[in-house]
């Protein structure tokens, strides 16, 4: 795949709008959804049957040089194998844009490239499995990158390859005036639909951004350590390395709220006909009660999510604003939510529903947008069990444990504003009297710190941003602003 280097200056930025569109264009939004998971799904079976074909013709004795010639997974050799089967297997192909199957493909050369990867033990993280087979009920996503991909002048319209012209929900004013000053492109656009089954455009875009004022110019508190919890009370304890609270954000608690409604609607669709008929446990067509009973579930699900992600844009957008230096944790939140059975369910869908890895993931782009720091704690670092008193530890400090309680200087304080003095002494004090975090200084006691390469102002995306010099996959071009392809 070409990849291309970020020029400095540039970050590469998204923006996301919902859209209103036809029901003509909806129709062709799952078509080309429908055919990505077309083109994906053929190209699979192919790839499995080649494989199996090589692991039978092993089994008989064939040598290596004699057995069926493996197919090439790459998205160049999978386009060109899909391309001649094409007429064939989808003899509907020349209805959508040639982007839908390109889209399927990319997935899958990727899915691959990943699990071969992780077999011969060069992927990071858990073991990659082979790619599935893709489902109707799957995610239904289409990107762009090449033909006429355009935000229009009434900030009400966008126009995607084969699709047209397509009406927005909401005003794509923040984009468009970017591209009409020269300091945005569009490098991809991804249609996708959500739970609730409204339509989204995100765009990919290469933004340039400068410094005119540090945005945490006169903050009050330069330094600061945020502790993130379950509670509903607590989701954010931001404290400064003297030991004083500075804020405390409450949780959403979305999920949690929701529920109610989830149990009413789910046990409704238990009762409804679905589509799947216990009794001869076989297949069946849903009824369409049972369906509008889902997309009910769906919206639920989505408003959620849309309450979460709401809140902790506005948190994590503030806290990069306000303060110089950042310091948070590093948490292993899929460990944290691992085993325990029915007798821990309730904590980890706590876990869920707080997103607390996303806050660490919104704080390390959004550091780089406004010029601060942000100082990642190791992930063994205790700074809920060591008091922040006198620096000395409680090994057998428990989640029920809600203040902290030192045995060796008496000091009573909140468990939570407790870890956050720990982790805020970790960026230093600011005033060059405390040890500053770095891992090019080895000192700041098991701390590491993500500099920002720009400094800006204006955050106007709710994607991550990417950093400078930083490679970035691309599968093709998308036309500059107002041109064909």
């Amino acid at each position: 795949m070409t990849r291309f280097e970020i020029p400095a200056g540039w970050v590469v930025q998204g923006y996301r709008f919902a859209l209103d569109p036809t029901p003509a264009q909806e129709r062709s939004f799952r078509s080309h959804a429908g055919g990505a998971r077309k083109a994906h799904n053929v190209m699979l079976g192919a790839v499995k049957a080649v494989m199996d074909q090589r692991t039978a013709e092993r089994s008989y004795g064939i040598a290596d040089p004699g057995l069926t010639p493996p197919m090439n997974w790459t998205l160049a050799g999978l386009r060109k194998d899909w391309n001649q089967r094409k007429d064939v297997v989808a003899p509907w192909w020349a209805e959508n844009s040639k982007e839908a199957y390109n889209s399927g493909l990319d997935s899958l050369a990727r899915a691959l490239d990943a699990w071969n990867r992780s077999r011969r033990g060069e992927w990071a993280g858990k073991p990659v499995g082979f790619p599935r087979f893709k489902t109707a009920r799957s995610r239904r996503s289409v990107r762009f990158t090449t033909g006429v991909i355009r935000v229009e002048a009434d900030r009400h319209h966008v126009v995607l390859p084969r699709i047209g012209r397509i009406k927005t929900h909401e005003s794509t004013r923040k984009l468009h005036r970017r591209i009409d000053s020269g300091s945005a492109r569009i490098l991809s656009a991804t249609l996708a639909q959500d739970a609730a089954g409204r339509w989204h455009v995100g765009f990919q875009t290469l933004v340039a951004r400068a410094v005119e004022v540090p945005a945490h110019v006169g903050a009050r508190a330069p330094v600061v350590g945020v502790d993130v919890g379950v509670k509903a009370d607590s989701l954010l304890v931001i404290a400064t390395p003297d030991g004083r609270e500075i804020d405390r954000v409450r949780a959403p608690k979305s999920l949690t709220s929701a529920q109610k409604r989830l149990r009413a609607l789910q046990r409704r669709a238990a009762r409804q006909l679905g589509p799947y008929d216990r009794v001869t446990q076989s297949r069946r067509q849903g009824s369409n009660r049972w369906r509008s009973t889902q997309g009910r579930v769906g919206r639920t699900h989505a408003h959620a999510a849309a309450v979460r992600r709401d809140a902790l844009h506005k948190a994590t957008t503030e806290l990069a604003q306000r303060h110089q230096v950042i310091v948070v944790e590093t948490l292993n939140v899929s460990g944290m939510r691992a085993g325990g059975g029915a007798r821990k369910r309730g904590l980890n869908r706590s876990i869920a529903d707080a997103a607390l890895a996303e806050i660490r993931r919104m704080l390390t782009y959004k550091t780089r947008w406004y010029g601060s720091v942000l100082v990642e704690a190791d992930r063994f670092f205790p700074s809920s069990k060591t008091c922040s008193g006198c620096g000395r530890g409680k090994p057998n400090l428990t989640l029920a444990d809600r203040t902290y309680v030192c045995e060796h200087c008496g000091v009573v304080i909140d468990r939570d504003l407790n870890a956050a003095i720990n982790l805020a002494r970790l960026g230093g004090t600011g005033t060059g009297s405390g040890p500053a975090a770095s891992h090019r200084t080895g000192n700041g006691r098991g701390a590491r710190q993500e500099s920002a390469t720009t400094t800006v102002v204006n955050a106007a995306g709710e994607e991550a941003s990417t950093r400078h010099n930083q490679m970035v996959d691309r599968t093709g071009t998308a036309v500059p602003q107002g041109t064909a392809a």
